[in-house]
């Protein structure tokens, strides 16, 4: 029996891009296509296989300890940005002022989307979801650029809708205007009282 149940929710990707050194910025590229591979976008600052633990999970390693690397992917929801934008009171939040590396729409509740969830393309290219991608501060600087003074409002604004971040489980091109199917895990929510 399957244990990932494709849904009939389907959204659209509209927006890739690539930070080529998060050192330099933290702005992503925008590009109209990509290849996937198991290490990630190539040029992409995020890519690789693994990478050095950070403050996400200073619980269960010391920072710095090489882990496999569930971030490829930064995505985030066009409709989630649009709410942020309303809260910040600006007019837009571009996703390349976060260092996307893709956005969709019209997945509902995006940002909440299962952890172990896949998001497959019609080709087959298969990106696994890690989990909810928590704000910070590193976009207010850039956010400031555009918007001057409004960069210290993204993190308390984001707060539950800044997306997800992901790793690819099957290569393959991904390329604006993608659609991609959302299949979640056969599992109840877990629940220590649960049974």
């Amino acid at each position: 029996m399957p244990a990932l149940i494709p849904t009939e929710f389907t959204g659209t990707i509209t927006y890739l891009g690539h930070v080529p050194d998060r050192g330099v910025s933290l702005s992503s590229m925008p590009q109209s296509e990509g290849f996937a591979s198991f290490a990630g976008v190539q040029s992409e600052s995020r890519g690789g296989l693994t990478r050095p633990s950070c403050s996400r999970v200073l619980s269960q390693y010391p920072r710095g300890t090489e882990i496999r690397n569930t971030r490829q992917f930064s995505i985030v929801c066009q409709e989630e940005l649009s709410g942020i934008a309303d809260a910040m009171e600006i007019d837009a939040l571009r996703p390349e002022w976060l260092g996307a590396s893709m956005m969709i729409s019209g997945l509902p509740d995006f940002s909440h989307i299962p952890p172990s969830s896949r998001l497959q393309t019609q080709r087959g290219t298969t990106l696994t979801i890690d989990m909810l991608n928590r704000p910070c501060v590193l976009p207010a600087p850039v956010i400031d650029a555009h918007c001057p003074g409004k960069g210290r409002l993204f993190k308390p604004a984001a707060k539950g809708r800044r997306g997800v971040t992901a790793w690819v489980e099957r290569e393959g091109i991904v390329m604006v205007g993608d659609d991609v199917t959302l299949h979640i895990p056969d599992q109840r929510p877990w629940g220590p009282q649960a049974r």
